[in-house]
């Protein structure tokens, strides 16, 4: 009688051990089902009604991604859930990398600008030219004075000061790299946009000044 009852408590432990463990498992393939859904549910949202919000939605992806890699520690066949998760977290990065243009900071007008004249991100609100040298600063005077060429006939006077601004920034630095070694014949060329922009500037700088008077008198 008593070894009967002893073989049941055993039975009962090993019962009691294999209900635990299956329990675990199932809580395992749920936070990993929850994990993948969550992706799922933020990928379904419009990019701009997550931009204010987006540092929450990242931190709780982070947190539901650690959890998700924990959870395969509880289950004897991983395999399929680790295929799960990888895939989910390649769709993730994906989706964050989509979001990019729209987490980023709005571009203001006076720098939208300088990226015409100079290409992106060239002169920033530190007003540095020092990537201009001898070897490239007739090519950088090109695009700026036939950028203005282009564009003349939109730019407002708030523009046309910004423009003589990094004109004049630029002629500095050419005071500077002509003592590097600037070649004789970028030097003649930079003469002739010098003298193309000058009149261009004059003109329109003007004309946009008169539009802007006429505009506020009505």
């Amino acid at each position: 009688m008593k070894n009967i009852q002893i073989l049941s408590g055993i039975a009962l432990i090993a019962l009691s051990f294999t209900s635990c463990k299956d329990e675990k498992q199932e809580q395992a393939k749920k936070t990993i089902d929850a994990y993948v859904t969550y992706v799922d549910s933020v990928k379904n949202v419009k990019a701009d009604e997550l931009k204010a919000d987006w540092k929450d939605v990242d931190a709780e992806y982070e947190r539901r991604a650690a959890n998700a890699q924990l959870a395969l520690a509880d289950l004897k066949d991983n395999t399929a859930e680790t295929e799960k998760i990888n895939s989910t977290k390649v769709k993730y990065e994906e989706f964050k990398n989509s979001m990019a243009e729209t987490l980023a900071p709005p571009v203001s007008p006076k720098q939208q600008l300088r990226n015409a004249l100079f290409g992106e991100g060239k002169i920033g609100d530190d007003m540095s030219f020092a990537w201009v040298n001898a070897q490239n600063i007739h090519n950088v005077y090109q695009q700026f004075v036939h950028t203005v060429e282009n564009n003349k006939d939109s730019y407002s006077r708030e523009d046309w000061d910004e423009i003589k601004l990094m004109y004049e920034a630029l002629d500095n630095r050419k005071n500077t790299v002509e003592k590097e070694g600037l070649s004789s014949e970028d030097n003649r060329k930079i003469a002739g946009l010098k003298i193309k922009f000058a009149p261009m500037y004059t003109v329109n700088r003007m004309g946009a000044k008169s539009d802007e008077t006429a505009a506020a008198k009505k």
